[in-house]
């Protein structure tokens, strides 16, 4: 049952739902491509049209560290310089050593992670966590009258209280690229000199709900952030998210959002309330090659522009590092060039910076392409190819949908089949719902072996509802 069907079929039932995407990819080990048998959701190919310095495809192209920050400061054009490499090659091709050069790297700015809650005491991130100094840690009082006690290290808006670490990984990995310190461990932060605040919207399985994000990204506007990073979205619009973002922006706050992981023709939401507010970020590879899995920028003109989002080595909790890939690795490289910007600049506007990112950004015509071609379906456990994973999903309700940001690329990918996914040994069980998940979001295409069912029931496989 099509994608369209559900949804036609759960608002018969009067429920308010809202699909999530992924926003990462997943490996899994093995020794041949992948391939399946039937219909894709993906098409074979997307071609981009093309308005000026817009296209369908990638928007406004390459976000230029370079080039935004010498125009934010007034400066003239900012020469090359020599490149990190190694891990660091995507802030090699943001050309974020060009600002460096020249003095910004970020100090003065805060950039909120809205995310899973960051490690703040990791060896690569702990000098570089921004704390709420009017508040004294631990003593139960709301010393500074914000209605949150203890927020020293920000706010928990999945548990409603005071922890902000990290007990999943993403929001650590999202804060390495963005502000991991410049000291010769891990990588370096494309802003590394930025500070940033946690503040925690999603549980340890990425899940959490628009009414937390809503609050989190006031949070962060109320209490300094100068950057709001959203490695999360949906398919729906929501006004209460929306309204949230438009807040911020209000503020000065420059919201950076990821355009989502379904291959699709435009961006989920919020990414695609860039037509108004916000930068929306698709992911490229090494070689500046639009991923396969990044949603598109779509025909309607919006502030979208793309960045490293495919093997991103950053820093995960317990002073661990790893490569994940995904637009929310994408992301995170536009929030650092944005840090860059305002400590070039703290007067610009939200405005001025939009403008900025997109006249600067390196326009690209690639035709990014997915073929799916015919064979057994047991092959699954044979591929080595990067998965663009599917929609996860939802609850019911304006400030009770599920939100899941996706899923994650394994530095060490681990073998299963299709007989065994329940069991794969990975640590972390977000890999068991990311091989289900990606069953669900094919469909039809796995075996042919849909044959019409009853609607309710096939709603029920392919995605989780409550009323």
């Amino acid at each position: 049952m099509s994608k369209d069907g559900i949804n036609s079929y759960l608002a018969n039932k009067g429920l308010d739902v809202t699909p999530i995407s992924s926003l990462d990819t997943f490996n899994i080990q093995s020794d041949s491509s992948l391939s399946f048998t039937g219909r894709s959701s993906f098409t074979d190919e997307v071609k981009a049209s093309s308005t000026g310095n817009y296209n369908s495809n990638s928007g406004y192209g390459l976000v230029n560290a370079g080039a935004a920050v010498s125009q934010a400061a007034g400066e003239g054009n900012y020469g090359d310089v020599p490149q990190l490499g190694g891990n660091n090659w995507g802030a090699d091709l943001v050309k974020a050593p060009a600002a460096w050069s020249h003095g910004y790297t970020g100090q003065g700015v805060v950039v909120a992670v809205i995310d899973t809650g960051v490690d703040y005491n990791h060896e690569d991130l702990r000098n570089n966590i921004w704390t709420n100094t009017k508040e004294v840690a631990n003593n139960g009082i709301d010393d500074d009258g914000d209605g949150y006690v203890d927020d020293v290290y920000g706010w928990n808006f999945a548990d409603n209280n005071s922890n902000t670490l990290d007990n999943n990984g993403h929001g650590t990995h999202v804060s390495g690229t963005i502000a991991s310190e410049n000291n010769g461990i891990g990588v370096t932060g494309i802003a590394y000199n930025a500070k940033i605040m946690p503040v925690k919207v999603l549980d340890e399985s990425g899940s959490g709900s628009y009414g937390a994000i809503a609050k989190g990204i006031r949070y962060a506007a109320d209490h300094g952030a100068n950057v709001i990073n959203l490695s999360l979205g949906g398919f729906f619009s929501n006004n209460t998210l929306k309204s949230a973002i438009e807040y911020a922006s209000s503020k000065n706050v420059v919201v950076v959002m990821a355009a989502g992981n379904d291959g699709s023709s435009s961006p989920a939401y919020p990414a695609r309330y860039a037509y108004n507010s916000g930068i929306a970020v698709g992911a490229v590879d090494q070689n500046n090659n639009l991923a396969d899995f990044s949603n598109r920028s779509g025909s309607q003109e919006i502030t979208y522009v793309t960045a490293p989002g495919v093997d991103i080595y950053s820093s995960l909790p317990n002073n661990q590092y790893g490569t994940h890939s995904g637009t929310s690795m994408a992301s995170p490289h536009v929030a650092g060039v944005v840090a860059l910007m305002l400590s070039a600049n703290p007067n610009l506007t939200v405005s001025q910076v939009r403008q900025i990112i997109t006249g600067k950004a390196g326009s690209s015509t690639e035709t990014a392409t997915f073929s799916l071609t015919s064979s057994p379906i047991n092959q699954l456990a044979n591929t080595t190819q990067p998965i663009p994973l599917p929609p996860v999903v939802v609850s019911v309700g304006e400030n009770g949908l599920k939100v899941r940001f996706g899923d994650y690329e394994l530095s060490n990918p681990q073998k299963s089949s299709v007989s065994s996914i329940t069991n794969v040994n990975s640590g972390s069980s977000l890999v068991n719902a990311t091989a289900r998940s990606f069953f669900r979001y094919y469909e039809n295409s796995l075996s042919n072996n849909n044959s019409g069912g009853d609607a309710e029931e096939t709603a029920k496989k392919l995605i989780g509802f409550s009323r």
